[in-house]
Parts: structure tokens; sequence; C-alpha cells
């Protein structure tokens, strides 16, 4: 693998910058956390992902960087000194977690090269509260948009086609034969397709699970993606938000599922160059 040599200054300076747009996002989180506060949309980053807040801050130049006058204890125990500067012992990560990075890359790869699909109208989310009472309703903090019955009206009316399965796993177990598909791990990188918002959102997950060997600017591209996919994802869901300043998208109207769908298309033409970024910097370490 061929090394990129930064100065002192030029690593500080990335490292800098890395962490003061990551703090902007982590702020009020910390806050609401501290006091035991809880958002139905911004709080999914930091609980359903496992990345803590503290290691999206912390600034990592990514393989086959070398680092001149820096401490490899700064870094972590797979950082090494060379020549040049410190620089990360990939060798060892990979030696760890190659089953791991294999999978992710053959399932960037294969959603990369599939049709995107714009059908599916964020009818997930609507059939996570599928005959729910409301108590069993996850977020029950905060009202839904219609009545339980014609909640159910919508579901009915639109055919569900969840190609995802980690929203698939949260449907009520009614809702879960009116899919059209049923997802399993097995079958992951089978069925995920790119215009899907959680296999978008996604992208976080699988960029810092290749972390620290991805850089963590692309981390952070992923998360910041993420951050507003989610948005859309529950301003389409049945739940009413504007409370939190979140106006619905009415997919339950035709207007409102030209909405998602425009915006469905945007965040997959977003996504696509991170999705490729990530399959770089993995081809990059063989």
């Amino acid at each position: 693998m061929s090394s990129t040599v930064l100065d002192r200054a030029a690593w500080q300076s990335r490292a800098a910058a890395h962490k003061a747009r990551v703090d902007g996002w982590l702020t009020t989180y910390l806050d609401r956390r501290r006091s035991g506060m809880k958002h139905p949309v911004e709080d999914f980053l930091f609980t359903y992902y496992s990345f803590r807040p503290a290691r999206l801050g912390r600034w990592h130049p990514g393989a086959g960087i070398v680092l001149r006058d820096a401490d490899p204890s700064e870094f972590g125990c797979d950082y090494t000194l060379a020549a040049e500067g410190t620089t990360l012992d990939a060798a060892a990560v990979l030696s760890r977690r190659r089953d791991q990075v294999v999978w992710i890359r053959e399932l960037l790869a294969r959603t990369a090269g599939r049709q995107a699909h714009f059908g599916c109208f964020g009818m997930h989310e609507w059939a996570m509260v599928y005959r729910q009472t409301h108590d069993q309703v996850r977020h029950n903090a905060w009202p839904l948009r219609l009545s339980p019955d014609e909640t159910t009206e919508v579901i009915h009316a639109n055919r569900i086609r969840c190609s995802h399965f980690d929203a698939y796993r949260f449907f009520t177990e009614p809702a879960r034969p009116l899919n059209l598909l049923t997802p399993t791990r097995q079958s992951q990188p089978v069925l995920e397709q790119p215009g899907c918002l959680h296999a978008n959102m996604d992208l976080y997950k699988w960029a810092y699970k290749l972390s620290p060997l991805v850089r963590s600017e692309l981390v952070a591209d992923c998360f910041h993606l993420a951050r507003e996919i989610r948005v859309l994802d529950m301003r389409a869901s049945p739940y009413d938000l504007e409370a939190l300043g979140y106006p619905p998208v009415r997919v339950e109207e035709p207007e409102g599922r030209a909405e998602y769908v425009a915006a469905q298309r945007a965040f997959a033409d977003r996504a696509a160059p991170l999705r490729a970024a990530l399959l770089d910097a993995v081809d990059g370490l063989r």
C-alpha cells in the first residue's frame, strides 16, 4: 500500500476541523442525555447505531497515511512508528476483522450494482405500529397523525415492499405477512438496494465498522447523510412531530408520496459517492 505523508500542521488542522464539525452534532444530544430527555428523531443516530459519541469525535486519518511528529499513543494501539512518522498498522486491524471487512465490501458492492426502487413510500414505519395499542407504540410520548383505523387503512391501501432486514425485523407480527418480501440477515446482500432510506442511512454503520481503516471525515460524511435521512424517515411516519418542528410528509396522499419519492431519489444520489468511497477505501487495502 502506498503512503501519503502529512506534516504536523496538516494533520492537526484536519483533526481540529473534524472535531469542530462533530461537536456541532453532539452538543444537543449530550445535553439531552444528561437531563434524561428523549428525542424521537435525533436520538436514533446514537441509540440504534452503536458508535459512541466520543468515538465519532475522534479523528483517524485512515489507512496509508503517515503523520509526521505524531505520537502513536495519541491514536490507539493499532498505530505504530514508521520511517517518516506514525501510521495505522492496517495489516494488524485486518488480521482481526478480515471476515467483517469482506462481508461489508460484498454488501456495498452488490447494493451499488442493483437497480434502485422508490415505491415503498415509507410504509416500514407504519408497519412498526400496525395494530398496536398506544402503550405498545415505540414513540408513544408522541401522538399518531391518524386514528388507529385510519392508520390501518393506509397500510392496507399501499403495498409494503420493504427490502431492508433491520427495518423489517421491527414490524409488528400482524404486519409481517403484509410485506411482499421476507428479508433475513442472510439475504441482506441479495435484497438491499440503493433507493432504500435505511440502506443509505446504514452507510454510517459500515463506515464506523471500517474505522480506523477509513478516514474519519468519511465516517462523518455518512453520519451527516444518515442524520438528514432520519428526518425524512420520521416526517413520513405515522407520528405527529410538528411540535418538534417536523411537518409531515403525508404519504397517505398522492402529493405526499410524490414528495417522498423525490426526496428518496435525492438521498440515493448523495449516497452513491459515499458508498463508492467506502468501496475504494476497502479495495485500497488489498
